[in-house]
Parts: structure tokens; C-alpha cells; sequence
């Protein structure tokens, strides 16, 4: 590890082999905790290359326990997280809406590393059994439209690091992979992210796959469209700006985007929120995102059509029994 530091400490770059090798030796167990714990802390100090990106994640992807879930063409809807702001499960409310809608997702997620809770944090919190058996998520799928993938239990190297990210306690390169290595390998992805340069570095990773995509960034800094501000949208056909007014929506304020400061709380909003219970901004956020994810999969959906599918998915339960549903399936 010695002779990958010290070049990165002097503020040189590595190449996408080089950083494909590095992680996948993490992965094999190669070096001390104390050793990796160094090397993630360069990447905090400094922005990410898009190639040392490309080689993490062939790294992660050759590792990976793969799934084929192509039969039902699923979507992702995730997030990096480690915007550190401690909203509710935004986007893990947004795909139980999305899949009520009855559109397939296999969500990847992880615990939360910067916030109280990820989305693995609240659904096994509440009762989801995380699964790896790929006839048990294909069950989920065909009865729920939804199944989700706990990224450490598909990515050995996520595993090595989790509790050395536990402890940092702060966003690492490992957020900025995660929406971008989902073991299911899913072409169509509504993914939000911390910055604008690695929303330019998403599009150029999902357009040169051909995959169906909206990237998000918040201007204010949130990974997902929240109506506090403007968000960017990056997606297929172009880039645009949205905010409230553009959807006859109120703007939200931070406060209440609230996420608890306990795992109990976390599940609490979550469960007031999926049972059609939430506040008119709550259900707004979500609703938004989830009309979006829906016109990610549908590109020649109108707007309308979109929100009013996921409204009669929220407030119709049918996303509150897709998550019931899926915490029956083990």
C-alpha cells in the first residue's frame, strides 16, 4: 500500500488499472484496515478522476455476486447518499411508489455511512430479510414489482470496508460507486448524486451503456429532487432545471425533510409516510421523484400522467402492500 500512497499523497492521480488493482486487492483482504482507511481518506480529500471511477467499479463488478433479473427488465431508483442531510428514506420510498406503480425495481442500497439511516437501515429495521437467492428475488419481483439488493452481501469489498466507513463517518468514493454497481445490472436508472462533476461523470458512464437514465443533482447539495431549490436533471434527451413552481408544488423547507435522529424515528416517518399518512410536502418529494423514476421507464409518459400514477400508487396502498408483500417473501 506503501507505493500507492506516497504518489497519491504528492497529489498524482491513478489510472483506471491501477485503481481496478488497488480495490480489488482490498477486496481480497490485502491490506490492514488502518492502511485502507488512508487510502479512502485521499479521495475525501480530493474530487475523484473519471478514471480511477471506471476502475473501482470494474473492480466491484468483476467481484460481485451477479443476478439475472433481465427477464423483467427492472430499474434502479438510488441514490449515493452522503449528502449529509439527514432527510427521511426519500428514495427508498420513492421505489415501493414506483413499483405500486407497477413497474419493476431491484433497488440496491446499503446502511447509511453519513446519515442515522440507509436504506437497508430502515427496511431491516422494519422487518425486511435481506436476500441473495436469485429465485426468492424473482419471487419478490413477479409478486411485489420490487426486490432489494443489500450491496455488502453482493460486493465483497464493500463488506471489507463497511465498518472502516462506520467509523469515518463521512461520504467516500464508496458512495459515489454505489448507484453504479448494481449487481443486477439494470438498464434503465433514476439515480440522484452530491455534485454536478460526478452527475457529468454518471452521464458519460450511462450513456456510453445505453442505458435509459436521470441523474439528479439538488443544487442546495441534496442527492434527489426535494423542492427546496432548483435540481438539476440530467437525462437521454437533454439536462433541464425543475423546481416547485414548475409542477404547481409549495417549496419545502429543510426542516421538514427530516429524518429522525434514531433508527426507531427513521422507520417511523418511513411507516406514516407509505401508509398515505405523510405531510403534503412529505408526499410531495416523494411523489415527484416517483413521477420521474416512472418517466425514466416510460419516456413518452407526460408528466401528468406520471404524478397521477403515483399519487393513486401512494394513496391508493398499493405501495404499501408491495412493501408488505416483499417482507412476506423469504
Amino acid at each position: 500500500m506503501k507505493t500507492i500512497l506516497e504518489p497519491l499523497f504528492k497529489h498524482k492521480t491513478l489510472t483506471k488499472d491501477e485503481a481496478k488493482q488497488v480495490l480489488t486487492d482490498i477486496a481480497l483482504g490485502k491490506y490492514t484496515p488502518s492502511q485502507i482507511a488512508s487510502f479512502l481518506t485521499v479521495f475525501i480529500m480530493r474530487n475523484i478522476t473519471l478514471d480511477e471511477l471506471l476502475g473501482f467499479r470494474e473492480a466491484l463488478l468483476n467481484l460481485c455476486h451477479k443476478i439475472d433479473l433481465s427477464a423483467y427488465n427492472p430499474m434502479d431508483v438510488c441514490g449515493t447518499g452522503g449528502d449529509g442531510k439527514n432527510t427521511f428514506n426519500i428514495s427508498t420510498l420513492t421505489s415501493f411508489v414506483v413499483a405500486g406503480a407497477g413497474i419493476p425495481v431491484a433497488k440496491h442500497g446499503n446502511y447509511g455511512v453519513s446519515s442515522i439511516s440507509g436504506s437497508s437501515n430502515v427496511l431491516e429495521t422494519l422487518g425486511v430479510v435481506f436476500q441473495t437467492d436469485e429465485t426468492v428475488l424473482k419471487q419478490q419481483l413477479e409478486e411485489t414489482n420490487i426486490c432489494f439488493l443489500h450491496a455488502p452481501l453482493f460486493h465483497p469489498a464493500m463488506k471489507a470496508v463497511g465498518p472502516i466507513r462506520k467509523e469515518l463517518g463521512i461520504k467516500t468514493f464508496f458512495n459515489m460507486l454505489g448507484p453504479l454497481v448494481n449487481p443486477a445490472f439494470p438498464k434503465v436508472q433514476m439515480t440522484g448524486v452530491f455534485s454536478l462533476e460526478l452527475a457529468r461523470m454518471y452521464q458519460y458512464l450511462l450513456q456510453e451503456e445505453n442505458s435509459q437514465y436521470t441523474v439528479i443533482y439538488g443544487l442546495d447539495g441534496f442527492d434527489e429532487v426535494t423542492l427546496t431549490d432548483k435540481t438539476k436533471l440530467i437525462t437521454n434527451t437533454g439536462e433541464r432545471f425543475i423546481e416547485a413552481k414548475d409542477f404547481g408544488l409549495k417549496n419545502v423547507t429543510f426542516s421538514e425533510l427530516y429524518g429522525g435522529e434514531t433508527l426507531e424515528e427513521a422507520a417511523s416517518i418511513f411507516t406514516t409516510i407509505i401508509d398515505g399518512k405523510g405531510t403534503e410536502s412529505q408526499n410531495n418529494v416523494v411523489l415527484i421523484n416517483a413521477a420521474l423514476a416512472i418517466q425514466t421507464y416510460h419516456p413518452n409518459l407526460d408528466f401528468e400522467e406520471a404524478f397521477a400514477q403515483a399519487k393513486e400508487s401512494l394513496f391508493g396502498l398499493k405501495a404499501k402492500n408491495s412493501f408488505n408483500r416483499l417482507k412476506e417473501i423469504q
